[in-house]
């Protein structure tokens, strides 16, 4: 489950904007309860230079992503990468083009609000409760007007500069999707406090406006960089949105892809690199149902590889330690996840290949095979040899899911087992009679979720540096994991895969799509 998306617990759009009056500004207003978000800047409206500006508060649950991380469903710092994903509202109305969004990390606890009011701004903080563009609570106001925020003379106690983050718009109809790790990372560990992201126009495009004190003039920004033009107005929903996939979300993203050359093993060639010619091998230490940890082993220690021929009756491993291609008898593997280790290993054919391979995972070293080990596992391979091709390639695959179901929990997270070969298959009868079909594991493999009924994209295709949407495959073909959560229940979804074509420099779209439920019901 590579991908999973954290929803935000508190939202609020601030102004210092006129009432329809254009008498008195909205600087009480709270709007925690809308179900969009707006950003803007008004330059000139009330008087000549008069500035009217509109930000976003934006929380996240970033203890529940803590959790995560600690229970093992979310990787530890470095391998995952953490988005803020903000989507676009569309209007009937002009929106702004051309123009930036900053995005900084809040300094200080806030309240979200029961205000609805994106109008006339009469919801004065409903209930005293709420945050506004002079108060971040009913009894704290800001230290700055319109928020505060960390900056390199705020509230920061490291070494570098604090994340701050920009978005440039052209149409002024994009989505806000930006990487985020760095913060979010500083969040889970202590360094800041969670306080959420501020969303504002940047400076260079919030209104001027000159004060001759060089402060800010009570409600008013003093910004002398700023925009003598207005931009406005800029919408995204909210989390309120009765919109479940466009609600504003911090999306982690991973790639746990796992190729696990045991079904296609090759023995060394000079048709291919050395790179190439390498495969990765993998063991999957599963006690009672469970991936745990080799204790020998854990986390940091090396487990060894060796490779032997088979007995007589070719039922298990015999004689000595093969040679492998580094001169060496035994490959030095290591951890990948709990319970899961891997290793990367190349032999070249002898005069007559050996028709199986037994790996052999142990402890111990490569300097004396009779050395007392522990054996964890011993394995077999059906190792097969490149051959040159007279004609181009021309794969068309057959496809299947061969574990798909009608309907999944909305809490469940499924793993989905492809079964691909080629579609022109043809066997002699000898071999249909005694065999099942070869399957054709895809090196790079990657889906996409849609929703059936409006085709709306809910996973687009991850084949970026994450390749959160990659496949893995092993001995029995490619698999993906799916968390449903990530989907509104009480929907037909559907998959499609794409294929990436080394020859073309392409990813084809194959044909078929597979269907399934996500029920309001949990396990």
């Amino acid at each position: 489950m590579p991908i999973k998306k954290y929803v935000a617990n508190a939202d609020n759009t601030i102004v210092n904007a006129f009432q329809l009056n254009l008498k008195t500004r909205g600087t009480g207003a709270n709007t925690g309860q809308a179900d969009v978000l707006e950003m803007y800047s008004i330059y000139g409206r009330e008087s000549s230079g008069s500035q009217e500006l509109s930000r976003i508060l934006v929380q996240f649950p970033v203890n529940t992503i803590s959790t995560h991380r600690t229970q093992g469903s979310i990787p530890e710092s470095g391998s995952v990468s953490f988005y803020l994903k903000i989507y676009n509202a569309e209007t009937s109305n002009t929106v702004p083009r051309d123009f930036s969004a900053t995005v900084q990390a809040i300094s200080r606890s806030w309240q979200e609000g029961e205000g609805l009011d994106l109008e006339g701004y009469k919801d004065l903080t409903r209930g005293n409760i709420g945050s506004n563009w002079l108060y971040a609570s009913k009894t704290q106001t800001w230290d700055t007007v319109g928020g505060d925020y960390l900056t390199s003379s705020g509230q920061w106690d490291q070494a570098t500069e604090p994340p701050q983050y920009t978005q440039s718009f052209e149409t002024g109809l994009e989505d806000i999707e930006i990487d985020i790790t760095s913060l979010v990372e500083d969040w889970i560990a202590g360094n800041l406090g969670n306080y959420g992201v501020g969303i504002r126009l940047s400076s260079s495009f919030e209104a001027y406006f000159s004060s001759s004190s060089g402060l800010n003039t009570g409600s008013i920004i003093h910004n002398t960089g700023g925009a003598t033009d207005s931009y406005y107005t800029k919408r995204f929903f909210a989390r309120s949105s009765q919109y479940f996939f466009k609600r504003p979300v911090i999306e982690a993203r991973w790639n746990d892809i796992k190729r696990d050359d045991r079904g296609e093993f090759f023995y060394s060639s000079s048709l291919a690199t050395a790179d190439d010619n390498l495969n990765t091998l993998y063991i999957y230490n599963y006690v009672r149902g469970r991936l745990t940890n080799i204790p020998a082993i854990g986390t940091t220690g090396s487990i060894m590889v060796s490779l032997y021929s088979g007995s007589s009756d070719d039922s298990e491993p015999s004689g000595s330690r093969l040679v492998l291609y580094d001169g060496t008898t035994s490959i030095t593997g290591g951890f990948v996840s709990t319970g899961i280790y891997s290793c990367s290993i190349a032999i070249t054919s002898a005069a007559t290949p050996i028709s199986t391979l037994y790996d052999v995972w142990h402890s111990g070293s490569d300097a004396d095979e009779h050395a007392s080990t522990t054996e964890f596992l011993t394995s077999s391979i059906k190792p097969k040899s490149l051959l040159g091709n007279t004609a181009s390639r021309k794969p068309v695959y057959f496809i299947n899911i061969t574990n798909l179901q009608n309907e999944y929990a909305k809490n469940e997270n499924a793993r989905f087992n492809l079964f691909i070969r080629n579609k022109f298959w043809s066997p002699t009868i000898y071999t249909k009679a005694k065999e099942t079909p070869e399957h054709s594991p895809i090196m790079s493999a990657s889906y996409r979720v849609f929703r059936t009924f409006d085709a709306l994209e809910v996973i687009p295709y991850n084949t970026g540096s994450d390749f959160a949407t990659g496949l893995s495959y092993d001995v029995s073909g490619n698999y993906f994991e799916l968390d449903m959560s990530n989907l509104e229940p009480g929907y037909e979804y559907g998959f499609k895969f794409a294929f990436y074509d080394e020859e073309i420099n392409s990813w084809n779209e194959q044909n078929k799509i597979f269907k399934f439920r996500v029920l309001d019901y949990e396990y």
